[in-house]
């Protein structure tokens, strides 16, 4: 990695490449059904509402979130059992990319763009997300928080922008930690409408899109005011 990056992209996973509603949001409700009937947990399954706010946050903060009055033991086991249906459901081809998000993506690798996923979920999901949505051979590289144990993506898009001596960089994603990370970080950050986010969540975005191909004209923009 000795030679600079001028130019790079990276995209959030869940709720910007990924419908992860599709998988994420039925793995996390059979995870609590299995937990509560080995008897491991008790109480009510959360709501579905509650499941999708806690998309786009570290293992740690979801299991804090879902499980607050859990044990480590049992946040980990959790951890682990939501992962088995995970790439389970992902086997069976059941994950679903937005809309325009393979062509838009070979259309910026055509470019010659370096793309990234920089994302807060596990390395095993983001892994098995991409191996199955014929993904791999698009992004240079797969920087998840499991993999590097960030607490933050903040912290992680610093370690990207570090590793692969990254000069300049766009951020893409449907969060609020992806808009927080691209600005902390000094990168443009496009906010994707069409995941997870909630009213006012996406504030302070430099540009909005509706539909994922609306990255190109953007991207192409950026390029050309290179500084």
């Amino acid at each position: 990695m000795e030679e600079k990056i001028p130019f790079a992209i990276f995209f959030d996973m869940d709720g910007t490449l990924l419908q992860t509603e599709n998988i994420a949001l039925p793995a996390v409700r059979d995870t609590f059904e299995q937990l509560k009937r080995e008897g491991t947990i008790q109480g009510e399954i959360p709501s579905d509402k509650e499941i999708i706010n806690v998309f786009g946050m570290t293992t740690e903060e979801l299991w804090n979130k879902l499980l607050p009055d859990g044990s480590e033991e049992t946040k980990h086991k959790a951890n682990g059992v939501m992962l088995d249906f995970n790439i389970k459901r992902l086997r069976q081809k059941q994950g679903r990319l937005y809309p325009e998000v393979i062509q838009t993506l070979k259309s910026l690798r055509e470019k010659g763009i370096p793309l990234f996923v920089v994302s807060n979920g596990m390395e095993e999901y983001i892994q098995a997300v991409c191996e199955n949505a014929n993904l791999l051979p698009l992004f240079t590289d797969l920087y998840s928080a499991g993999r590097f144990h960030t607490a933050t993506k903040n912290d992680l898009v610093a370690l990207l922008l570090k590793d692969y001596q990254i000069e300049r960089a766009v951020m893409v994603g449907d969060r609020h930690s992806d808009v927080e990370a691209g600005r902390v970080n000094g990168l443009f950050t496009i906010a994707c409408d069409f995941g997870f986010a909630k009213d006012g969540e996406l504030d302070g975005a430099d540009e909005r899109i509706r539909r994922f191909s609306s990255i190109i004209p953007i991207i192409e923009k950026q390029k050309e005011n290179r500084k």
